[in-house]
């Protein structure tokens, strides 16, 4: 499939696509990660995380992905990267480090080849 054709643009092995699909299916899910830039609505989901996802609807797999801090399962279920960064800083987590979740690397590995100028498969 040509990579350059809309159809194409979806085979992307070890690539999750964020499209409107995707964007529905994360929608609760994604709102409460948005509500996180503020005190106080951090405060109430430390305080709660539990009750916070129930508020937004999440559903028991968005739920346990998010209280087991399962960042790939998080995407999976329609969270988009920038928001799930969100959470990922509560926990004083960096980019870097989801980047290394998401490839199979440490963070410091990760950091070592955008460094040496992204990583290259194949």
């Amino acid at each position: 499939m040509n990579p350059e054709t809309p159809a194409g643009r979806f085979d992307l092995p070890g690539t999750p696509v964020f499209d409107g699909q995707t964007s529905r299916r994360g929608l609760r899910m994604n709102k409460m990660f948005m509500s996180l830039r503020t005190a106080q609505n951090r405060e109430r989901f430390l305080a709660d995380q539990s009750g916070y996802c129930e508020e937004f609807g999440l559903t028991p797999e968005q739920q346990r992905a998010v209280l087991d801090r399962d960042w790939q399962a998080m995407i999976d279920l329609g969270g988009s990267i920038f928001y799930v960064y969100k959470l990922a800083m509560m926990d004083g987590l960096s980019m870097q480090y989801l980047g290394g979740v998401f490839t199979g690397m440490t963070e410091q590995e990760f950091q070592a080849a955008m460094r040496a100028g992204g990583r290259r498969d194949g």
